[in-house]
């Protein structure tokens, strides 16, 4: 998964009336601008963007971005948007800028929009443009979505410092975007049914143990349905609004039979469907996960009328296995939810709206979800518990909160509420200025997230919180654990201890322990400066990517590795005692195969994927093993990689690849357990989840999800070696490469 940023934009009006020779302006910004403001552009913070007659590339203006520690929010952004009214291979945006001591970063950025949500974008934040540089040209660019309905796009700028931008070209396969050709998009359901746009119209007060066991029959039925009968399947019907008309039918049903014959009728009003012909076959051969379906056939549950008419639905599906709700994504295939609605204008709570979040992500889990058989618990027990608690959240922020509780139950770190972690415990817009691991089932100060604030806080490295603002640290854990989504329990404390110093700004009490001592802290929350916002995300070391480690052992963090100079680090790790390659992080470019390629001695398998059958949902088959190819120059020396839990997803598949190299030692701690290409989910209210989307094994068909890459030297850090200034875990490579 790549780290963005994620841009949440709301634009009053469309601002794209304008003719060729207008826009061309707007981008060079050679225009009006009233109040010292980009003209025609939106963005925000207010006082953050200005227009700059003093230093432009070309022309009479540019823009300048500017932002202070006391700035609000954590980056400024330019904006504009246009309709995807065009076609076209690639959308990419250039740009000339400049930039004056900025702290994280500065980029264009471009972002397509489906009914669903992001469908594409690109920010340049692996990039990392910050520092002080001159004007220089960057491009970006994204391929063209055939679901995109909008394009926006501008500069923006993180942390603190200046940014200028002038010049701007919008361009589609190389051409000025208004060259590019129109596009007439066919309409579908989507588009012509709008009864329920803003409310659902089921409003639901209380509910009895039959109302929720039949609504957790409906909702069963309901995902059934959406990926089995031909009439959802071809996309003709608006499946998400014609849940809103049976719910109320259900709902007054006074047994599980009135209900079982309200959800009878309700599929005859489908039509019939006819006899399959070809009709598609489970495949047994590669199959890795078979559909949970046992539950169709319980005439005892659904009388015998329903429980005939969904075995006959699914008997009589067609081999194409078509989908409308669902795709699989061009060669990765993982799936892609993309005509899916986030119903942003949905007004909440509805419980209609809060009911269709739960079964839309419960069913997208029960049949696209290649890890559905290591949750950990029964799916459909989980269902039932969560009806009550979603369908009557009476407030948005509870409504997010109980969501974030469903997603937290499939325990898998890419499944989070992402659009919604302001909410989650505990909330606050300031943090003291520390950053804080859990070590040693403590939850321990390791270093200042702020260097100016954290030296003068009271804290040291190495003390231990007990309490904050007078209640105990695990007491607090334990109440926040239920709403943090994590593959395994490291990986849920990790994201714990990053956030749990949040708060109010202001004073806030702390007790610690400090080696022998219990002291008690007042100490400050702040808002972010953003100088040092990456400290306590990644465990390496800091400074340049490469380096020769005072023993003669070549050190390479992947947190700064450039793909276009492996073979410079080869060459210059040659000769070496050994080689350490540090994955305490999330890489900053994809080097699996620039890498790995120069490790290994001959072809080399070393993961092998499953896949949704779009024929079969719920089914999961195995792919082509993947594998390493040999490549000069070569590195033949001892190799060392080290893991821990922030070693994430596409870090967790370069250490699969990496580890294959003859005689690689892994060393470190249980990694954070979700690999594979997310699949994004929007759900109602414009909220947004993501699944890990595609399976990812070793070639004997070993697990990575939840157990992580496990180490084959496990090495932990300890309160002794934190407060010693010591990394346990690099030592312990350095000790291995050295050894005889």
């Amino acid at each position: 998964m790549r780290r963005v940023i994620w841009l949440s934009i709301y634009l009053a009006g469309a601002l794209c009336s304008f003719g060729q020779e207008d826009l061309a302006k707007i981008l060079s910004f050679e225009v009006e601008h009233p109040g010292g403001r980009p003209g025609n552009w939106m963005g925000g913070p207010p006082d953050t963007h200005f227009v700059d007659e003093k230093v432009v590339h070309s022309g009479k203006w540019a823009v300048r971005l500017e932002r202070t520690a006391g700035s609000p929010q954590s980056f400024s952004t330019i904006t504009r948007s246009m309709p995807m009214d065009f076609t076209g291979g690639k959308i990419e945006l250039r740009g000339w800028l400049k930039t004056e001591d900025v702290s994280e970063m500065v980029g264009l950025w471009l972002r397509e929009d489906a009914d669903s949500g992001m469908v594409g974008f690109d920010n340049m934040a692996s990039r990392q443009l910050n520092g002080t540089h001159d004007w220089a040209q960057y491009s970006i660019s994204i391929p063209f979505s055939a679901e995109a309905k909008r394009l926006f796009y501008g500069v923006l700028i993180a942390g603190t410092g200046k940014a200028w931008a002038d010049d701007l070209e919008l361009l589609v396969d190389g051409k000025p975007v208004w060259e590019a050709p129109k596009s007439n998009r066919p309409k579908t359901v989507l588009d012509q049914d709008h009864e329920f746009d803003e409310r659902s119209g089921v409003s639901i007060r209380s509910l009895s143990s039959t109302q929720v066991q039949n609504l957790a029959l409906l909702g069963k039925v309901w995902g059934f349905l959406k990926y089995h009968h031909p009439q959802i399947t071809k996309g003709n019907r608006h499946w998400d609004f014609d849940l809103f008309r049976v719910m109320p039918a259900v709902l007054a049903a006074a047994d599980r039979p009135a209900a079982n014959s309200v959800m009878q009728k309700w599929i005859a009003s489908l039509g019939e469907v006819p006899a399959c012909g070809p009709c598609a076959k489970e495949e047994t051969s590669g199959l890795a996960l078979r559909p949970d379906l046992g539950w169709i056939g319980d005439e005892a549950g659904l009388g015998k009328e329903l429980s005939a008419s969904l075995k006959w639905i699914h008997l009589n599906r067609h081999t194409e296995g078509n989908q409308f709700f669902v795709s699989l994504t061009p060669n990765i295939k993982n799936p892609a939810f993309e005509k899916e609605l986030g119903y942003s204008r949905a007004s909440l709570p509805d419980s209609g709206y809060q009911l269709l979040a739960l079964f839309r992500f419960w069913n997208i889990v029960k049949y696209w979800f290649p890890y559905r058989n290591v949750i950990g618990e029964d799916w459909d027990v989980v269902l039932t518990e969560f009806i009550p608690r979603i369908a009557l959240a009476d407030s948005v922020n509870r409504y997010q909160m109980e969501l974030m509780a469903l997603i937290a139950r499939v325990n898998d770190t890419h499944a989070n509420l992402w659009s919604s972690l302001s909410v989650r415990p505990p909330v606050g817009e300031c943090q003291l200025p520390i950053s804080v691991r859990w070590v040693e089932d403590s939850a321990l100060v390791t270093g200042f997230s702020d260097a100016t604030a954290g030296a003068g806080s009271g804290f040291k490295p190495g003390d231990v919180l007990t309490e904050l603002d007078g209640t105990p640290v695990n007491t607090l854990v334990a109440k926040w654990k239920p709403y943090y989504a994590a593959s395994n329990e490291p990986t849920r404390l990790r994201d714990i201890a990053r956030s749990m110093t949040r708060g109010d700004c202001g004073e806030a009490t702390a007790k610690v322990r400090r080696e022998s001592e219990s002291l008690v802290i007042k100490s400050q929350r702040i808002k972010s400066s953003g100088k040092n916002a990456p400290v306590g995300m990644t465990h390496d070391l800091p400074g340049e990517a490469f380096r020769i480690l005072p023993q003669n052992v070549a050190y390479l963090k992947l947190s700064a590795v450039k793909a276009a100079e492996v073979s410079e680090y080869v060459k210059k790790a040659s000769g070496t005692k050994g080689w350490i390659i540090d994955i305490r992080n999330y890489p900053s470019e994809f080097v699996v195969f620039a890498l790995g390629q120069v490790l290994v001695e001959k072809k080399t398998p070393f993961a092998q994927f499953t896949v949704g059958d779009m024929a079969n949902p719920g089914a999961f088959q195995w792919g082509a093993t993947v594998s390493l190819e040999p490549k000069a120059p070569h590195y033949s020396g001892r190799l060392a990689i080290l893991v821990d839990e922030t070693t994430l997803s596409q870090a967790e598949y370069t250490t699969m690849a990496l580890r294959t190299a003859p005689g690689a030692l892994v060393i470190g701690s249980t990694t954070a357990g979700a690999d594979g290409n997310v699949s994004t989910i929007p759900l109602p209210g414009g909220l947004r989840t993501m699944i890990s989307g595609i399976g990812v094994f070793y070639p004997d068909g070993r697990p990575t999800q939840r157990v992580g890459i496990v180490p084959d030297v496990v090495v932990k850090p300890t309160i002794a070696a934190v407060r010693a200034g010591k990394d346990e875990v690099l030592d312990e490579a350095i000790r291995r490469i050295l050894e005889k």
